[in-house]
């Protein structure tokens, strides 16, 4: 199977996730992020992930990737309960967090930023929808603060490093990739048991963290 990734994305590292997890091989491509003639070729419209079946069939979507690996050999991996506080954390602090990943996503090296045209793409659509970055990048002291905060809330959540919830589900499937994503905001701290579950998720997934992109 492939699958049709840009690597700065969060749905992306969902759908990559379930094939770590599993130990499932997939190849991955990433997409230049102004190319648009691909994936409305595969699926109507530009939109990552998207993942190509063994059949040559095309599946996008995230969560419906995530479910569709899971349930493949019959020995679905996600069996944990999921808990509405992680939910209600992440839709919380999703309403400001792309202030502080977005602008700093645009100047990381990422794969589909490769070409200074793919890159200005990028910046003109998320600037045209947050605002302009070097706004955000002058705030970034409050927002980091801001958070910090909520990282407080959310470690009393975390019941293992293995799971957010003591059992894989899909709570881990939506938390990570926000947590992977802040791995690239220079000066946030987060509290210990937090880092040590971003730690163990990266290497179960085998998702490596943005450290080395860090701003």
């Amino acid at each position: 199977m492939k699958l049709f990734i840009y690597d700065h994305c969060p749905f992306c590292v969902k759908a990559r996730m379930i094939f770590g997890l599993k130990n499932l091989p997939v190849r991955l491509v990433t997409l230049l992020n102004d190319d648009e003639a691909t994936p409305i070729g595969m699926i109507g419209k530009k939109m990552a992930p998207i993942l190509q079946k063994d059949d040559g069939s095309y599946l996008p979507e995230s969560m419906d990737i995530v479910h569709y690996v899971d349930q493949l050999d019959g020995n679905p991996l996600l069996t944990g309960k999921t808990n509405p506080a992680i939910a209600e954390w992440l839709q919380r602090v999703g309403s400001y967090s792309l202030n502080l990943l977005l602008p700093r996503f645009a100047n990381a090296d990422f794969e589909e930023f490769a070409t200074a045209a793919a890159r200005q793409y990028f910046t003109d659509k998320k600037q045209a929808s947050i605002g302009d970055f070097s706004t955000h990048l002058a705030d970034s002291a409050d927002l980091i603060a801001q958070l910090e905060a909520d990282l407080q809330v959310l470690s009393g959540l975390i019941a293992a490093p293995d799971a957010v919830n003591g059992t894989l589900s899909e709570d881990d499937i939506h938390l990570f990739p926000l947590l992977r994503s802040l791995s690239i905001v220079a000066g946030l701290t987060l509290p210990d048991n937090i880092e040590a579950y971003r730690n163990r998720m990266a290497q179960r997934s085998d998702i490596p963290l943005l450290f080395d992109m860090e701003q």
